[in-house]
């Protein structure tokens, strides 16, 4: 069954002195400030697309990890993953790094990268974003 999730930008002004509110309107979890320095220099109290895209995919990168190594018999019982999104103002995105520390009993680092690797591949967002170079460590604790 296909889902479709919402989000909705409403924008004021111009590109650098202007900014915006994006509402997360499928699941109603917020509403959040956005601006050019935030996307560009610091975060000052705002989000960015690269940060909503770092949202995006270490949540789906986890639950994908999370699926591959419960049907090989290894569910987890933690995965604390980041995902870092370089962006470079005229160029756009450069890079996304992914970090997973695993606790998961019964297997070695090697199968836990091997896994990782993966689910890297086999994650919709990776998949969506396969434009960018993204590079992966996973390691167990």
């Amino acid at each position: 069954m296909a889902t479709t999730r919402t989000a909705h930008t409403t924008w004021q002004g111009s590109l650098f002195e202007g900014s915006g509110r994006v509402e997360l309107q499928s699941s109603g979890v917020g509403t959040f400030d956005v601006s050019w320095p935030s996307r560009a220099e610091e975060a000052n109290g705002r989000t960015s697309p690269e940060e909503l895209i770092a949202a995006a995919h270490s949540s789906c990168f986890s639950m994908a990890l999370s699926n591959g190594l419960a049907k090989a018999g290894n569910a987890p019982t933690t995965l604390e993953t980041s995902a870092e999104v370089t962006f470079v103002p005229g160029t756009g995105i450069t890079q996304i790094v992914l970090r997973v520390v695993g606790t998961v009993e019964g297997l070695s680092e090697e199968q836990f990268v091997a896994a990782a690797e993966e689910a890297k591949a086999g994650c919709p967002v990776s998949q969506a974003l396969s434009a960018v170079p993204i590079s992966l460590e996973a390691s167990l604790a």
